[in-house]
């Protein structure tokens, strides 16, 4: 069983509270997560995710209930907010628009030097997170401006990498990507989660993204946790998944419809890869049947 490392409990937030048009985000979210999990958190738009995520690392306070990062509730001393910001990274939809010094080496470095850490720890910690995106040295030396949109989002997420998260959100990582820069992105999270072993919740509203992915998956809907278990699971409930707005893996869909059409695939097939060794196989052995 893993150490739990972020902890919600019967956590509720409403907007503009007391206003004629309130509204309440989070209804008794309950949520544990352990300590080196990459986990999915999947909503459509209005579901509240974006306010939980928020409430991760103290961006926004619960009207009720508490957050326990590990142990500790985040919110017991305020003297301990930057601390936990800095334990929790999270990394919002287009972060690269936040990108803004002369070298992606100096924006990477300036969490760090935010930190006052000595000179040659923030350089160590530049080259390290230039490294875990993916970028080389020399691109660490070019304008942030002069990269590609999704090198420009590996830049990003790079400085909030090396501020030394032990959990890091991810808002949409891919969002606005080309093909090309979207799986780029995705496989560099992957490599980075097994290289770090670092908690990693991945926010998406692609069911495409996070089956590729994560090993866990949380649908919030309403505000509420509506759905909490391994991929398989989640997606083997795909009529649930559609009157949420949202959709299983299309690979998924494919091999239920295809058991449908007599195809003995075993249950729980979400990706490509899977579908593809599992028809191969199912036609391998009929074809060896129909040769006897």
């Amino acid at each position: 069983m893993l150490h739990t490392k972020l902890e919600i409990n019967n956590l509720v937030f409403t907007y503009n509270k007391g206003a004629s048009f309130e509204k309440k985000a989070l209804d008794n979210v309950n949520l544990k997560i352990g300590a080196g999990e990459f986990m999915g958190l999947i909503g459509c738009t209005g579901s509240g995710k974006s306010t939980l995520i928020q409430q991760f690392n103290a961006l926004l306070k619960p009207e009720s209930g508490n957050v326990l990062l590990d142990g500790t509730d985040i919110h017991a001393d305020k003297s301990r907010l930057k601390e936990v910001r800095r334990k929790v990274g999270l990394v919002f939809q287009y972060p690269e628009q936040q990108l803004f010094e002369e070298t992606v080496a100096k924006d990477v470095a300036f969490g760090p030097k935010n930190l006052g850490l000595p000179a040659e720890e923030i350089e160590e910690r530049v080259k390290w997170a230039l490294d875990m995106v993916g970028l080389t040295p020399e691109m660490g030396e070019q304008s942030p401006f002069d990269l590609s949109g999704g090198q420009k989002r590996r830049a990003a997420i790079a400085g909030v990498l090396a501020m030394k998260p032990e959990v890091l959100v991810l808002d949409e990582p891919a969002a606005g990507l080309d093909p090309v820069g979207r799986d780029e992105i995705l496989m560099k999270i992957r490599e980075m989660h097994k290289r770090t072993g670092i908690t990693i919740i991945l926010v998406s509203h692609s069911m495409e993204d996070v089956a590729r992915l994560v090993e866990r998956i949380a649908v919030i809907n309403g505000g509420r946790i509506v759905m909490d278990d391994i991929p398989a699971a989640v997606f083997s409930r795909a009529p649930e998944l559609e009157q949420m707005g949202l959709s299983a893996p299309q690979a998924a869909l494919l091999a239920q419809e295809l058991q449908k059409r007599g195809f003995r695939l075993r249950d729980g097939l979400y990706t490509v890869e899977d579908v593809v060794a599992a028809v191969a196989q199912e036609l391998s052995v009929n074809k060896g049947l129909n040769h006897k």
